[in-house]
């Protein structure tokens, strides 16, 4: 799960890193009753979304009195701002306004699992404040990995060579050797999949502090730290994804067209992909899971009933476990009697997948295509959403 900065910042503070002091709020009445009096300006007003380029887009102001401070949050509070990558636009509902800070150099610092290596990795550079890909690409040598071996840790004489390594101010060694210490611990205490700090910044006075956050975690291991279902909770879902999770389904919504209904993880992603090598895009991932009933199969339905976007749906069972008489079932119950939004193409292959196959042709609909395979199903509901 990805935190948005706040809540990232927030267990810096449970870790004893060092960041700047700052207020969160979701509404410009609330300002009123918050004591600034702990506050220095300037202050920053960041819009808190779980995308990049919010500067470019308006999103961050530095504010040198309590009147701009108003004007700034009134300003982004609520403003929307578009993730460029993924099209979607994502609204502005909280503000985090923390002292600005006189930046003297800018450093990089993450830490995430290698699973290829089967290792922590900890990434340093002195290019920080960058976007680290295009550092990656046109000057890969600024930037020092260090492997860290989970049975060994990280220790300080490896924290100092990758000091050295990446040519990080050696007169701040003690105060970066103490705040990477602790970003480690917060990775791997906090049980996070990835801990990323742009910029981790030398400011006025020779202090080192984490200036930004993004911090993903990794929720296998909630039932280790009670805040982690707070910060779940605070974070805004779509509400098709919320009626999908209050179903139990793994749902993820997406741009596209074509509804995507499968079972396992790996064939909704083959079928994502064969959509999209058909010419058309997947509205969702929804994974029904192994051994999935009539009663899964009538919940996904219903799911993707609420989405206006969906224009087909393919549903791709390969049965193991998933017996496909079952689904089949699901599907005729899901569907008997009813004039559907949208006309679904149905691939069974796998346990009992003869018997699912004629149990759809018995209880024939107008709008239940069944494929012979699955390139052939991807092909048909593409040329539906098309047509549509």
């Amino acid at each position: 799960m990805d935190l948005f900065e706040y809540q990232g910042k927030e267990l810096y503070r449970q870790y004893n890193i060092p960041t700047p002091a700052s207020i969160v709020i979701d509404n410009l009445e609330s300002l009123k009753e918050v004591d600034f009096s702990n506050l220095n300006y300037p202050l920053v007003v960041k819009a808190q979304v779980q995308v990049g380029g919010r500067g470019k887009a308006g999103g961050i102001e530095v504010a040198n009195n309590y009147e701009e401070m108003l004007k700034y949050s009134n300003k982004i509070l609520g403003m929307s701002i578009k993730d460029h990558s993924t099209e979607k636009d994502h609204i502005v509902e909280k503000l985090l306004i923390e002292e600005a800070s006189v930046i003297e150099d800018e450093y990089y610092i993450s830490f995430t699992l290698d699973r290829a290596e089967k290792q922590y990795l900890m990434i340093l550079s002195a290019k920080g404040g960058m976007d680290i890909e295009e550092v990656e690409k046109k000057n890969p040598n600024d930037l020092v990995k260090c492997y860290i071996p989970p049975s060994k840790g990280l220790d300080s004489k490896t924290i100092n060579k990758a000091i050295s390594d990446a040519k990080l101010s050696t007169v701040l060694g003690g105060e970066l050797q103490k705040i990477i210490s602790s970003l480690y611990e917060l990775f791997t205490k906090g049980d996070c999949d990835l801990v990323e700090v742009n910029p981790l910044a030398v400011v006025e006075g020779g202090r080192v502090l984490a200036l930004d956050s993004k911090i993903s975690l990794d929720m296998n291991a909630s039932f280790r730290h009670e805040e982690f279902a707070r910060f779940e909770s605070e974070i805004p879902i779509p509400e098709t994804e919320q009626i999908a999770k209050e179903k139990g389904l793994n749902f993820i919504k997406l741009d596209g067209t074509v509804g995507i209904i499968g079972n396992g993880a790996g064939l909704v992603m083959s079928t994502l992909d064969l959509v999209s090598l058909e010419g058309g895009s997947a509205a969702n991932f929804l994974d029904i899971g192994g051994g999935a009933k009539a009663e899964t199969v009538s919940a996904a339905l219903e799911v993707l009933e609420d989405d206006k976007n969906v224009q087909s749906v393919l549903i791709n069972i390969f049965g193991g476990i998933t017996r496909c008489d079952l689904v089949a079932k699901g599907i005729v119950d899901a569907t008997q009697g009813k004039s559907l939004p949208w006309q679904i193409v149905v691939r069974l292959d796998g346990t009992n997948a003869e018997q699912g196959r004629k149990i759809l042709h018995e209880n024939n609909h107008d709008n239940i295509i069944v494929a012979k395979n699955m390139k052939e199903a991807a092909k048909i509901a593409v040329k539906i959403a098309v047509g549509a």
